[in-house]
């Protein structure tokens, strides 16, 4: 049996474009909505597909890291967006970081220029769609669509707020003022360094306290992710998080002293011109006049142009294990399905990856068969068991190692134990998720 329907994805997104990609080389006819640029969102830039928001890296592509190894099973998968990333990367270590404006515009060069897609530049305000149909508007869905959301799954969204962190001119900054270098002088010399000492870490932290910041809803909750918390949030927590977070000075020795500073602010390539420069780890809510002050307080920094202040966003997301069947299909709705980050996943290579699984599983469906279970020992399969596992307090979840089924792993030391551990998910996962490919061609 082969019924290849019409798709209709709403959402333009990271997890829009790779599911409009995916069904639209099966053969499949997309009908791609993105209100941008008519309707602006509290973060976007403009109107261009798999514009990308916040940070500009994919991280790690070492398969012993949790986002690595996810990455390693998309590609098996044959992820279309981890191909566009490569070919404007720029230089970060052992991570994918890209040049935003040239990814946008590919993503959205392909897309325009797709035969089997049609992209409309329309806000949709209900679930009164044609199905099969993928919700994938992400934490910034508009105000309509999320009414909509909320009535339909009989409960109010579940959400939390996410913080921009800003980026500056890297031509203004005084070239002494720091230092190209990784951490622990792995890969190349791809970010740069400003170094603080004790007086200067605590001024920058009394800067940081004292400064006055953009204020929630009365009726809403502030609820972080704990992996991307704002500098504000870091900073009320002791005196020393900062040292141990973003500004952890570890592996990072002045090449002017010949010793780690107290503490570290490191800087990463955001263009491949290299002019953009992304303040790492700085996200933040506070009001700009306060950014600016800070931000020129920094040694160096003194003339440095802010070309993207840090801003703040209500991000939603629904309770997938109360919502959806496996995978990521509506209970309520046949034919709806939800990808991206308003489906629990968090993070771009997650809203990425579950984009291809619905894909996948709308191509099964026009095949008149069953998505295949996805093998829980992969990290994209213990991504899904996850957000489909029923769970009193739901939040969001990037792929970590701690959701991987343990490994047998012999009596060494701790250290070795570890990467031992490591080692043997990477071998599984690759076996499992290659296996289970071959298994399943008709489905590619």
């Amino acid at each position: 049996m082969d019924n290849r329907e019409e798709i209709t994805i709403v959402g333009g997104g990271l997890a829009g474009s790779e599911a409009a990609w995916q069904l639209a080389e099966r053969g499949h006819r997309v009908r791609l909505f993105e209100m941008r640029p008519d309707v602006p969102t509290g973060a976007h830039q403009g109107g261009q597909l798999g514009e990308v928001v916040c940070s500009n890296s994919f991280k790690s592509t070492l398969v012993d890291n949790a986002s690595g190894l996810l990455k390693a099973e998309m590609d098996v998968l044959g992820c279309k967006l981890l191909g566009v990333a490569r070919s404007v990367s720029v230089p970060a270590g052992h991570a994918l970081a890209i040049d935003r404006e040239l990814f946008a515009d590919e993503v959205t060069r392909v897309l325009d220029s797709h035969p089997n897609v049609t992209v409309e530049r329309k806000c949709v305000t209900s679930l009164d769609l044609p199905v099969p149909a993928v919700i994938a508007t992400g934490p910034l869905t508009g105000a309509e669509l999320s009414a909509a959301l909320r009535e339909h799954c009989s409960s109010d969204h579940l959400y939390f707020y996410d913080a921009i962190a800003p980026s500056l001119d890297g031509e203004t900054i005084d070239p002494e003022a720091g230092w190209w270098a990784s951490r622990y002088d792995k890969g190349d010399a791809d970010y740069f360094n400003i170094p603080f000492e004790r007086d200067a870490y605590q001024e920058l932290l009394e800067t940081i306290r004292g400064a006055e910041y953009v204020e929630t809803h009365a009726f809403e909750e502030e609820k972080y992710f704990e992996a991307c918390l704002p500098v504000e949030v870091l900073a009320a927590r002791g005196d020393e998080t900062l040292r141990y977070g973003p500004l952890k000075p570890r592996g990072l020795r002045n090449p002017r002293t010949g010793r780690e500073p107290w503490a570290v602010l490191q800087l990463r390539q955001e263009s491949r011109s290299g002019s953009l420069l992304g303040m790492v780890g700085f996200q933040t809510r506070m009001k700009w006049g306060h950014q600016k002050q800070m931000i020129r307080s920094i040694p160096g920094f003194g003339n440095v142009d802010i070309l993207r202040y840090g801003t703040i966003h209500r991000n939603i997301f629904l309770d997938i294990p109360s919502v959806c069947d496996r995978y990521l299909a509506d209970r309520k709705l046949a034919g709806l399905y939800y990808a991206g980050q308003i489906c629990g996943v968090e993070g771009y290579v997650e809203s990425i990856a579950s984009a291809i699984v619905v894909a996948l599983s709308i191509h099964a469906r026009s095949l008149g068969v069953e998505m295949p279970a996805l093998p829980g020992e992969t990290m994209l399969g213990a991504l899904m068991n996850y957000i489909h596992s029923p769970n009193a307090n739901f939040q969001p979840m990037n792929a970590n190692m701690g959701i991987m089924p343990a490994p047998a792993v012999g009596a060494r030391g701790r250290k070795n134990r570890r990467q031992e551990r490591k080692r043997l998910i990477s071998e599984a996962s690759d076996a499992a998720m290659t296996t289970w490919r071959e298994a399943n061609s008709a489905l590619f």
